[in-house]
């Protein structure tokens, strides 16, 4: 633009821009305006003056910083400095100009420190934090003061080292960036090679810092490099490194998922051939073997193994990181031995850690790590072998390991800890007392290093315990045994470790317990299920979670132990209470999402509908993930899941502060369960390792013991198998052979453990043909209970009568499932009846049923005409059709192969034409209004082997999605011979319906006894045995 141009603008200010330089486009452009500075009588100038003295000292300034560049002497420097302090002289606070004196004189004063001409950085450093203070957020100068302060910031960091300059720095950039449009100069130069790159390198540099604002200082150094920046990889890794550390403090399982999806991510940017991805490979790994230590999930152990195995062929001989690389391998081996067992990967793993040692020779930084390590990979294989030279060698590796480590090493609490653990088993080879005592004394030196919530306080307690029990079981001092029963306490409730190590902690407090007669043992138990309701709810799916309950094989029988304790100690409430928490432990896991709240919903609706919105979100979550096979995405639902629950869980706690709902959704009291025998007793049998018993809980009043002294375990087990085979058998008898072996076994049944408490029924409770319900424990699951029979004569001919002649019996999975049950038929809706049938079920799954449409046929005949009738087969019953009809209808016929997983239990199922409807597909809908179930298919009523005190199976599933009464199979039913036992049961389900009435789900208990009785001639003794009652 020409003056001329410029003139012609007259008074108004307007815009100058400027044109590109070298294809950059400054980011300046100039307000300007005409100035008349002449009077209009003489032209003299006057109110200009001083502007005319600012603008001349400027020039002069400026003029000779630029010799000062060109000619590197230092006098040009003191002149232009001397110029810029007079500017600032004349512009005062409040001057218009006063941020551009301090600019001029602080980058004068900048490159003479650069060229260290200029000693002093920090007043130049406070002249450009001055400048910017006059150029706030929004002044058109703002961010190339921004950028002037981050350059003085740098060089001070270069000259003094000074962290908090650095990151500043990065926290300025973090503002600066977005203000700078791609293409700009003044981008241009915050990108350079001493710009914003050089401050992120060295943020990068700075030590791990776990703080919040360290971990704060790091996201904002990673919003400084999008993706495809270089140092991107670099940057995620140090905040990866900073969560991580955060967790190692305070135990948020939330940091590490964040620390391991950082990392992901920065392995992700590192492909093959990139000379740090071995670095970033090993991090990731050490992420996942924290979190397989801290919720024991086998495939995040996996993924670390594969992960260290490729960064080792990444390192090989020769390779600065060879040793440390063969230590990460060989210590997730460990981790894999404590998992599986397999002695071969702990000795694959000392031989890692001895190669180690070779490139750790004596002298060497981190050898004392090493033989650390080494040392206690001996020690576990001496545990598992009982080699002694295994033994003896790691306590001298101990020994040398803590010559080499500072008493201020931050890793020395866990090797006296190690060693403490090998003094104990020498001390239980030889019994030298001053072994023992060195023990003790070790390890109490490791806790005084640690803080009071230090994830490894756990270990600590837990080899002091060791320590303890040990000297108890040598000198039998009780203050030993007390003093182990105490560092048990505080190992299992050590709330910065993680679940699994704990549970098996607590069980191991059971077992001391229990073994020494210890008065804590109740409180023991009680931790065990504490913990483990807390691990398993860490746990997303159905499936997850039944897995998670799998993996710990020793405390299968601790609600049967538990309740067997209770009643030791003469607390046969307490007993119950125990035996219910403890039993369906996955179903009260389940159910609490589907908790009833009208209650709640009448005293406060705001409350009940945040609850019940927050359980359905959580509810909905868990399904989600269950098709996720990325593991990035999984533990991205893993995160949002635990944030749900968080919130779930606080809304429970609001509940609970109303007084009336003080205990929602804790484990029932007595008083509580009681509501289960309102119509009739429970029967609870406790199949206990320590005793074998059942407690009768009555309408009212006291529960009541029944020992049973003369049953053990193994007879339980023998019955079992004796059962299994005597039916078999029988299935391929004609009609009318005599089934022996079966009315033996029953025989001994109703001799050893029905008639004890048939006594107890009829002659303390006085109850006569009434009806009980059966709740089997642990061994008793698999025995046909309600089928007990003496078979034999009365002195006056007549046949002594049966448990089914005595009492009309029905099954409950839990006592709360029957509590719920009844609580949810409150509601009557007009009923619905569907019949589900699936004779042909396609190639390999199974033989055809040909009964299966007469059955259908029959029940519909047999059904009141008040009820609305659909029915399903051949081609339409399909897995969705199935699901379908049992969400519509309140009563339901179903009549199809039926097969009952023992391993995977969730994966029983109801053949269909397609896909088969399993036991998870039927726990994932929820029908509060349905009714009636009677499942005319195979082992719809059979448990699991791995957990059978969560008697999961088919039937129990239909309950728990809302059938309040179901009929189902203990083995594999006749098809043949079924629908004479149908026929008999519905004539006798509606016997008063002809003319209408109400169909009532409650007579579903009454109506299989009568049946049984009416078709004694036509169908054999197994067959009739094999349908059983459950629910109310």
């Amino acid at each position: 633009m020409s003056w001329d141009e410029v003139l012609d603008h007259g008074d108004h200010p307007f815009d100058l821009f400027f044109p590109p330089v070298r294809g950059v486009q400054p980011c300046v452009t100039m307000k300007v305006a005409i100035v008349h500075a002449c009077d209009d009588q003489n032209g003299v100038l006057f109110d200009s003056l001083v502007d005319c003295e600012i603008a001349r000292d400027t020039d002069a300034g400026h003029v000779r910083v630029a010799r000062y560049v060109r000619r590197e002497r230092v006098s040009y420097l003191n002149d232009a400095i001397e110029h810029f302090q007079l500017v600032l002289n004349q512009c005062p606070v409040g001057h218009p100009d006063r941020a551009t004196a301090l600019t001029n004189l602080a980058w004068a004063r900048l490159k003479g420190y650069i060229r260290e001409d200029v000693q002093d950085i920090d007043t130049t450093t406070s002249l450009f934090r001055d400048a910017l203070a006059l150029r706030p957020q929004h002044h058109p100068d703002h961010p190339l003061s921004l950028y002037n302060l981050t350059q003085a910031l740098a060089w001070r960091h270069i000259g003094k080292g000074t962290a908090a300059d650095i990151c500043e720095a990065a926290q300025l950039y973090h503002e600066l960036l977005p203000l700078c449009p791609e293409g700009t100069y003044l981008r241009s130069i915050a990108a350079g090679e001493f710009g914003v790159d050089y401050v992120i390198d060295e943020c990068n540099n700075l030590p791990t810092d776990a703080s919040d604002a360290g971990i704060h200082l790091r996201r904002v150094v990673l919003e400084l490099c999008p993706l495809g920046h270089r140092l991107r990889p670099a940057t995620l890794e140090e905040l990866a490194l900073a969560v991580e550390a955060r967790f190692d403090e305070h135990g948020s399982i939330d940091d590490l998922d964040t620390s391991i999806q950082l990392g992901r991510e920065a392995v992700s940017l590192c492909p093959e051939g990139h000379a740090g991805r071995h670095t970033y490979l090993n991090n990731l790994a050490f992420s996942l073997r924290s979190r397989f230590r801290h919720q024991g999930n086998p495939n995040d152990l996996d993924e670390a193994i594969a992960l260290y195995e490729e960064a080792l062929h990444l390192c090989p001989v020769g390779h600065e990181s060879h040793d440390s690389s063969l230590g990460n391998l060989g210590g997730a081996l460990v981790d894999c031995f404590y998992e599986r067992g397999d002695i071969e990967d702990m000795t694959r793993a000392i031989s890692l850690y001895r190669e180690a040692l070779t490139l750790r020779p004596p002298g060497h930084p981190h050898r004392d790590t090493t033989l650390h390590n080494l040392a206690l990979a001996l020690e576990n294989r001496y545990d598992k072998l009982q080699v002694s030279e295994d033994l003896n060698e790691a306590i001298d590796r101990y020994r040398e390991s803590l010559r080499l480590e500072q008493l201020d090493h931050p890793m020395r609490h866990r090797t006296l800890c190690n060693f403490s653990s090998a003094l104990c088993s020498r001390f239980t080879e030889t019994q030298e007392n001053e072994v023992v005592e060195e023990a003790i004394a070790i390890c109490q030196e490791s806790l005084r290093a640690l803080s009071l919530l230090h994830p490894d306080r756990y270990f600590s307690y837990l080899h002091l315990q060791k320590a303890y029990l040990s000297r108890h079981q040598i000198l039998h001092d009780p203050t030993d045994l007390s003093l182990a029963v105490e560092n048990f306490r505080l190992a299992s409730r050590h709330p910065a470790q993680r679940f699994p190590y704990r549970i098996i902690t607590a069980h191991g407090w059971v077992a001391a317990a229990e073994t020494h007669s210890h008065t804590s043992a109740l409180e023991a138990y009680h931790t065990c299920f504490d913990l483990l309701d807390g691990h398993l709810a860490t746990r997303l799916s159905t499936i997850s979670r039944r897995e998670a309950a799998a993996a710990f094989n020793d405390i299968r029988s601790l609600p049967v132990d538990a309740a067997s304790c209770a009643i030791r100690n003469g607390n046969l409430r307490h007993a119950v209470e125990l035996a219910e928490q403890g039993r369906g432990q996955q179903w009260s896991l389940a159910s609490r999402l589907r908790t009833p709240v009208e209650d709640i919903e009448s005293a406060n609706p705001t409350l009940a509908h945040n609850y019940l919105e927050l359980s359905k979100r959580v509810s909905d979550a868990a399904q989600s993930s269950a098709a996720i096979g990325d593991r990035a995405a999984a533990d991205r639902v893993a995160i949002e899941y635990r944030r749900l629950t968080r919130q779930w869980e606080a809304s429970v706690a609001e509940i609970r502060d109303v007084p009336a709902f003080s205990r929602f959704l804790l484990p029932p009291l007595y008083t509580d369960l009681q509501a289960a025998a309102r119509q009739g007793p429970v029967i609870i049998l406790i199949a206990s390792q320590y005793s074998r018993s059942a407690i009768i809980v009555p309408t009212s009043g006291e529960p009541h013991h029944v020992p049973l002294p003369s049953v053990t375990l193994a007879d339980l087990t023998n019955l079992k198998d004796r059962f299994t085979r005597a039916i078999r058998e029988a299935s391929q008898m004609t009609p009318k052979q005599s089934r022996t072996d079966l009315i033996v076994l029953l025989r001994i049944l109703w001799n050893e453990i029905m008639l004890p408490i048939v006594n107890v029924l009829r002659h303390d409770l006085r109850l006569k043909y009434c009806r009980i319900w059966l709740c089997p424990t642990a061994a008793f699951t698999s025995i046909p209970l309600h089928a007990a029979h003496p078979f034999r004569t009365n002195q006056d001919g007549s046949r002594e009568q049966c448990l089914e002649d005595l009492y009309i019996c029905s099954y409950t999975p839990t006592l709360s499932a029957l509590v719920r049950s009844r609580q949810m038929i409150k509601k009557r809706v007009t009923p619905s009846f569907v019949t589900i049938g699936q004779g042909q079920p396609g190639a390999g799954k199974g033989k055809a049923l040909l009964a299966v449409d007469s059955e259908l046929e029959l029940v519909h005949k047999l059904v009141p005409a008040t009820a609305k009738h659909t029915s399903i087969s051949g081609d339409a019953a399909t897995r969705a059709g199935a699901l379908e009809a049992l969400q519509q209808n309140t009563w339901v016929h179903l009549a199809c192969h039926g097969k009952q997983d023992p391993k995977q239990p969730y994966n029983s199922h109801f053949v269909m034409r397609d896909e088969n409807l399993t036991l998870l597909d039927i726990m994932e809908i929820d029908i509060p209004h349905a009714e009636f179930a009677f499942l005319s298919a195979c082992h719809t009523a059979v448990g699991d082997e791995e957990t059978p005190d969560d008697v999961i199976h088919l039937a129990a599933g239909l309950q728990f999605s809302g059938f309040k009464s179901v009929i189902g199979t203990l083995w594999q039913v006749d098809d043949s011979v079924a629908k004479h036992v149908v026929k008999a049961f519905y004539e006798n389900m509606f016997p008063d319906l002809k003319d209408g009435g109400v169909m009532d789900c409650t007579k579903a208990a009454w109506a299989p006894n009568r049946a049984t009785h009416a078709v004694k001639t036509t169908v054999p003794l197994e067959q009739r045995m094999v349908f059983v009652h459950i629910g109310v």
